[in-house]
Order: structure tokens, then sequence, then C-alpha cells
């Protein structure tokens, strides 16, 4: 999304950054609403990431922006905005197709120090103007001055007293304390949150049904990788080692995950199902039930974080005579390996990721093979894909400073860029997209063209990233598709097609996707919590930002998180703050 320009003015990007943030702090300073409209352009946006106010969310066009400013800073006192060239000297970029100037600056608020970018367009005259303008309270700076550099003396010891292991033991098995904070889920997003828990000084418990960390992905089909390069996937605190390849295999990343909660010594529950919860308001605290291998066990944490991902319950959905079928049936979850497979027939519904994988790992293996497409797919080249996360490939400032910059693309300026893009995907993949509608799948690249990554926040897929399986499709018919419409019915044996043939099959795979979070509230926290939560995950057109992700919610008590590694990598530390400071008193727990 960002590639460097030629110097097209005299003034330096330094120089014209650093006059505007002065302007800035001057404006503020002063409260003059003319001296802060005139210090962004028309067309601006201010993505507010807790930083200025406790609130998640993004204000367009200069009227707003400039009159919600004001009134924010000044209720947090926010002052001594400066440039921070030690993260990033301020430097010249294209941004959705337009020449700006980006910068990152520091500033003081009462709720902490904070972070943000901002991204300049600047004229010949001299002029310059902000477009994007993000804020963030700085979780590190935060941590650093609770903690004020104490460590713990390595060198120090009580013979008497339990060792590492046992007061690890001990941690873990909440005897004698509650947790303040539950995690329900261990996948990436849950140990994300733990681990900023802990380091804000929350009492974290991770609970997971199943058997092993990482299971969560080592259980799921063998053929599996991430299918975005590693850089993007990086974990706070512990970056992957260089050695890792670029593309990290599904059992891989189990076994990193399993690593990195025994390095950060987060407690984690295995085999433990969360069975639901009610909140007392008098007490403002859960009562949960835990279903264990020892049996049940009842919790009382402050707060519940629902971590069980974006896509991790299995959607089955309705499939007119689909309870014909005499052969066996599996949701793609429950998909391990097609090696079993060989030589006999196999029909997958579904057209996105893990569709595809296992069509192409069942061709592999010497299945018979047969797609059946329901609805319209995006289909793009794996490399060519990876032109979306730009900002985090090649070289550049440390990952803390790239999520910065990330984080401080509003949704406006985010479409305008991703459709820049999905164009030149379009371009890049034009013969393998021709071949396949030539052989009758149907594409189309999101809403408004905006390709794959909108997809994902929006409906959590619709998308496949390729690695082979569509010149399978396309080249010469080696994985055979057909249309949901093409079916007359479904038989005993298989498929029943509208042309008067019949399609034989042993098993078919549901390749259909998963159910979003807010699926779950109504079964684990009751009919009412889940009204008063309403819906989860999906753009909220009010705050531009995904609907009850990361913030308060208005269930006292309860969060949510998920999404990608690098969203549960950027957002996840902003659970842990906002908690920090409902249990320090200075954030009503009540969401207003």
């Amino acid at each position: 999304m960002l590639d460097k320009l030629n110097p097209a003015t005299e003034d330096t990007p330094e120089l014209a950054a650093e006059q505007w943030i002065g302007a800035l702090d001057a404006a503020f300073a002063s409260r003059s609403t003319e001296a802060l409209a005139a210090l962004f352009a028309p067309e601006s946006h201010w993505r507010n990431i807790f930083g200025i106010s406790w609130q998640f969310a993004t204000f367009s066009g200069r009227q707003r922006v400039v009159a919600e400013l004001l009134a924010r800073a000044e209720a947090v006192g926010a002052s001594g905005f400066r440039l921070d060239d030690r993260a990033l000297i301020p430097r010249r970029a294209v941004v959705a197709g337009r020449e700006a100037i980006e910068a990152v600056f520091t500033f003081d608020t009462s709720n902490g120090p904070g972070t943000g970018a901002v991204r300049l367009l600047h004229d010949r005259s001299g002029n310059s103007a902000a477009w994007t303008f993000s804020t963030m309270l700085d979780f590190n700076r935060i941590c650093e001055a609770r903690t004020d550099g104490a460590a713990e003396q390595s060198h120090a010891r009580d013979f008497a007293a339990p060792d590492w292991l046992e007061q690890r033991q001990a941690s873990r098995a909440y005897a004698d304390r509650e947790p303040d904070v539950l995690i329900v889920g261990g996948g990436h997003a849950g140990i994300a949150a733990a681990v900023e828990c802990k380091r804000i000084g929350l009492d974290a418990l991770i609970v997971d049904r199943e058997r092993r960390i990482g299971d969560n992905w080592r259980l799921r089909y063998r053929g599996l990788k991430l299918h975005n390069k590693t850089p993007v996937n990086l974990f706070r605190y512990l970056p992957f080692p260089p050695s890792f390849p670029d593309y990290i295999p599904k059992d891989k990343i189990a076994n990193w995950l399993e690593s990195y909660v025994d390095i950060m010594e987060l407690d984690f529950w295995t085999e433990s199902s969360f069975e639901g919860a009610r909140y007392d308001d008098a007490t403002q605290r859960w009562t949960v039930t835990l279903q264990g291998t020892s049996g049940p066990r009842m919790l009382h944490p402050k707060h519940i974080v629902l971590a069980t991902s974006v896509s991790g319950t299995p959607n089955i959905p309705r499939i007119d005579g689909i309870e014909n079928f005499e052969g066996k049936v599996l949701h793609s979850s429950a998909f391990a390996a097609g090696r079993e497979w060989a030589r006999r027939s196999v029909v997958v519904f579904g057209t996105g990721t893990s569709a595809h994988d296992i069509c192409q790992e069942l061709h592999a293996a010497g299945a018979d093979v047969t797609m059946v497409q329901r609805s319209p797919t995006m289909v793009v080249n794996v490399e060519p894909a990876q032109l979306y996360d730009k900002t985090y490939l090649g070289d550049g400032p440390p990952i803390e400073v790239r999520d910065i910059l990330n984080s401080g693309v509003p949704l406006a300026v985010m479409k305008i860029a991703h459709r820049i893009i999905t164009d030149e995907v379009k371009r890049l993949d034009a013969p393998l997209l021709s071949r396949l509608e030539r052989a009758g799948f149907r594409l189309e690249f999101g809403e408004d063209g905006t390709g794959w990554p909108l997809k994902f926040r929006s409906r959590g897929g619709g998308y496949y990233f390729n690695v082979g399986c569509s010149e399978l499709i396309a080249a010469d018919g080696k994985i055979r598709l057909i249309q949901a419409a093409d079916i007359a019915d479904i038989t005993a044996t298989g498929l029943a097609l509208n042309d008067g043939t019949s399609l034989g099959a042993e098993l078919f795979v549901l390749a259909t996707g998963y159910k979003g979070p807010d699926h779950l509230v109504g079964r684990l926290f009751g009919e009412d919590v889940a009204a008063r939560v309403g819906r989860v995950w999906g753009f909220d057109d009010a705050s531009q930002e995904l609907r009850n992700m990361w913030t308060r919610t208005p269930q006292p008590g309860l969060w949510f998180a998920g999404g990608a590694f690098s969203q549960a990598r950027i957002y996840s530390r902003f659970i842990a703050l906002q908690i920090a400071a409902i249990e320090a008193g200075t954030l009503s727990k009540q969401l207003t």
C-alpha cells in the first residue's frame, strides 16, 4: 500500500511534519477551532483507538474531526504533541494512490501517554493538511511506567520457598484465588489477549476445550498453511526465528503457540469446556461453569474475553435432500487427510480457501473430486495476495511502528487502497481468471472491488489464495466443477443432476465456512445478554469499526477478541488497557 516517492517539493518531509505538529499542539493549547480546522483537509479522517478518550471510532470530514478532537482532547488534557523521529523519520509515501508525508508522533493525556500517525497532503506552496490522523494509548510506555523498570533479582534465593516450577503449577491451579480475566478460547487471539493482560498486571486464565495447546490449528486438514507471509503474523515480545518459512504450516504454528504460552508463562487450562456464565450486577463478577476432565469447576472472574475466533464454529447450512445421502458427511473442520479417500469419489461443497485446499489434497491422494460452487468467490494467486500486506513486507521500520502506520489507515481510505490493489491483482492474475471463467467458475472481488481483507472483516471468508487448485479446475478439469443450481436432487449414492446424469460419491465435505462469534452469545450467556450485546464482527456504520471487538460492550465485563494474527497483535493490548483502567476505577465498566 505504501511506495516511496522521489522528492516532489523543496520542503523536506521532516520540516513539513515538524511545522504541522507544532501548529497542532498550539491549536490544542489555544482551543482554537479555526486554527485546528486549518490543519485538516476537507476529506480528513481521525481514527481514535482509545488515544484521546476511551473510544474506538473513526470520525470523517473536517468539521466532525475538529469538533470531536477539541471536545475529547479537553476532557483528557491531550497535549505535548511532538514527532517521534526515533520511531520513524518523516517520509514521503503513496497511500491509496495519493502522495503524502507520513510521520509518527507522541502526546500526553490524563489516561497515559499516546502515540499515533499522520499523513499530510503537502502542496508546493508549503501548506500541509492532515488527510489521516490516528491516536492510540501507548501500551508499552504505560506498562513500563507501572513497573518502573523493576526486574526480578534472579540471584536471590529462598531454598525453603517454592521453586519456579512449583510456583507455575500453583499459579495455574487457581486453588485459592479467582482470575481477574477469564479468556475463553486458546488460539492466537486468546493468547494475545492473555499476554497483554499479564504484562499490565492483570491475572488472566485461558481455557480451551482441546487436549493440547495449539490443537485448534494442529487438528485441521494436513495441507493447511498460513496464507500470508511470516512478517505479518509475528507475535509481540517473541518474534519468529529467521529460519521460519514464508508460509507457516499448521503444525508448526500450533507448536509455536504451545511454546509461546510456556515461554510467556501464561496460565492455560486445556480440556476445559466453557458451559456458560451469568453476571451478578451487585458483585460485578461472573459465575462461570467449566467442564473438565476431573468434573465441573466454578470460577468468578470480573471479566470474560470470548476469543473463540471469527471462524471457530462450523457453519452447517441447510442443504435440501442431504439427509438422503447414505455416505459420510463431514464439515471441513473435521476433515483430517485425503489419503483414506484414494480412488474414491468425494463431493466438496464450497469454493473458499478450505474447500480448494481440501479438493487439492484429495486429488493428490488419488480421489475423484467434484467441487460444488454455491456462490461467487474471489480467487487470487498467493503471491499477488501479499500486496494487501505490503506495509509489513520488505525493508522498513520495526513491526511496532508498522502496526502504528497500518492501524492508522481509516476504513474509507483502506477501501480506496484495496480497490487499487485489487485492480492490480486482477491484472496480474488475468490469465488464470479468464481460464477459470471459461471453466464455469463464478468470480467476484468483494464489495466495490475491495478484495479479500474486507471480505474477511465483513463475513469471515469468500475467497481463495491459489496455491495450485485453480489450475486443476481450469486447465483440464482434473477437479470437476458444478454449480449448486446444477443439482436436481441428492440421492443415497450421490447427486442427481439437472441434465439427467448422476454423480456418485462416498463422502460429502461441507466446506461451508464458520459462524461469527455473536451466535455463541445467546447459548453461553442467555438471550437477554445476546440481545443487549447485538451483532459482533462486521463494520458498524456509525463508528466505522468492527462491531463490539476489542472494546467495552453493552454487557459489562464481556469482551470479544478475534481476527487475523496481525489484528490480535495490534488490538488485544487495548482490551488489557481498558480492563486495567476499569479495575483502577478510572473507567466505568458500564458502557455509556
